[in-house]
């Protein structure tokens, strides 16, 4: 018999409980209280939501997605999110931005097509204060332009897709307009949560020769190992990705050499590590680095 997973539903519920409390008593506790929580929360929900996709908390995908398809961060459709994801999962070529959707480097042909100030932004995009000032937006710009000439063609997934995230949208933006909360208070938070995101994701896959060494572990994750729901052990969460979120560092404890040693030591010590280096640093290039069009 499946345990419940008590500790993924608590979450679920203090979001939920969080989200409804700081939207209508903001007026009480001020925005400048409010939005850092709704970033919080949206980020944690963010993170729910990934947990939920991959099987948590409960046995049925349906009953799954009804805790999370609400659009609390309003733009991610959750079966978009769902579907990319998996896929992500699911490539043998982790990082080729021909096959990865989660792929933050660019094939010979795209580089040769954006011009010299484009290839700039890029470049500051690769660093992780350039990530999580712009990399959202330029994140959000190119998944709706991919999802835009997906509709044109009139791929039905995703079709389907957007009209039960829009669907969702309704209660939700109801229950901001009953509320009072501000758009531009909640977009900030929107946006802002997306940019605490990219901490994660910044550095999660690297183009390494070997493909078991191209998911990282950070051994530290600190508050935000729990805000990304222990996906800093990334490389536990690609190799079993069906555990729940609360039993990773207990099997990377148990196994931490055989992990180490099957991604190369491509691990850092804490995110207190990744800024250090990063902060202002170009991790890598833009151009995906196996590319055999490279010259």
């Amino acid at each position: 018999m499946r345990e419940t997973e008590w500790p993924t539903l608590g979450l679920l519920g203090a979001c939920y409980l969080l989200w409804l409390g700081v939207t209508a008593f903001h007026q009480q506790i001020g925005y400048l209280l409010a939005v850092p929580i709704l970033i919080l929360t949206l980020t944690q929900f963010s993170s729910l939501q990934h947990e939920v996709l991959h099987g948590h908390p409960f046995r049925s995908a349906r009953l799954n997605e009804a805790t999370v398809f609400l659009p609390l961060g309003l733009w991610l459709p959750y079966r978009r999110f769902r579907d990319l994801h998996l896929r992500h999962h699911r490539v043998p070529t982790l990082t080729d931005p021909q096959d990865d959707p989660e792929s933050f480097y660019l094939p010979v042909t795209r580089w040769q097509l954006v011009g010299a100030a484009m290839r700039r932004v890029l470049a500051v995009n690769n660093t992780l204060l350039g990530r999580m000032m712009i990399g959202a937006a330029l994140a959000l710009v190119a998944f709706l332009v991919a999802e835009i000439r997906a509709l044109a063609v009139g791929e039905r997934a995703v079709r389907t897709a957007w009209g039960v995230h829009l669907l969702g949208l309704v209660p939700v933006v109801a229950w901001l307009w009953w509320t009072g909360f501000g758009v531009t208070p909640y977009l900030l938070a929107v946006y802002l949560s997306f940019s605490l995101l990219m901490i994660r994701t910044f550095l999660e896959h690297q183009a390494a020769e070997t493909p078991e060494a191209r998911t990282v572990i950070i051994e530290h994750g600190g508050p935000l190992a729990l805000l990304f729901l222990n996906n800093n052990l990334h490389a536990v969460h690609h190799e079993r990705p069906s555990v729940a979120w609360y039993r990773i560092p207990a099997i990377y404890r148990r196994e931490r050499a055989r992990y180490l040693d099957r991604i190369g030591d491509y691990r850092y010590r804490s995110y207190w590590d990744v800024f250090r280096r990063y902060l202002l640093t170009p991790k890598e290039p833009v151009l995906w680095p196996l590319d055999p069009q490279r010259s």
